[in-house]
């Protein structure tokens, strides 16, 4: 069965880059920290549910802790387990490095047939 377009919302993903190895800002060497990078925020519909959390409604088993699950039917999406996403927020808060300042990571991805399943959980970054 396909997503009815009334029951998806705007949903914005950046996708994992890599990671560039940070310096030092007065001499110029590197230190051992590495900064990880970002793409572009992207936006795509979705639907989002808002799951209870109990034992019979987690498709993945209890084994994997979510707050929302996502669904499309574009079975193209990028989105895989390294990527953020912006759900209750705006793609456009940044910190002041310039990172994004998401509230979401994925958990995990299931494609099935006609869809696909993403499960995220929320984090904290400030």
């Amino acid at each position: 069965m396909r997503l009815q377009a009334r029951n998806t919302r705007d949903v914005w993903y950046c996708l994992y880059q890599g990671v560039e190895d940070q310096t030092n800002g007065y001499s110029g060497w590197e230190t051992s920290e590495q900064k990880v990078i970002y793409g572009k925020p992207v936006k795509a519909r979705m639907n989002v549910a808002f799951t209870s959390g109990m034992a019979r409604e987690m498709p993945y088993g209890i084994s994997v802790p979510y707050d929302k699950l996502l669904v499309t039917c574009d079975m193209d999406c990028p989105i895989d387990e390294h990527s953020v996403l912006f759900i209750d927020k705006s793609p456009e808060e940044s910190d002041y490095d310039g990172n994004p300042n998401y509230d979401y990571i994925v958990t995990r991805v299931a494609p099935y047939l006609s869809h696909i399943l993403i499960s995220v959980k929320k984090v904290k970054t400030s």
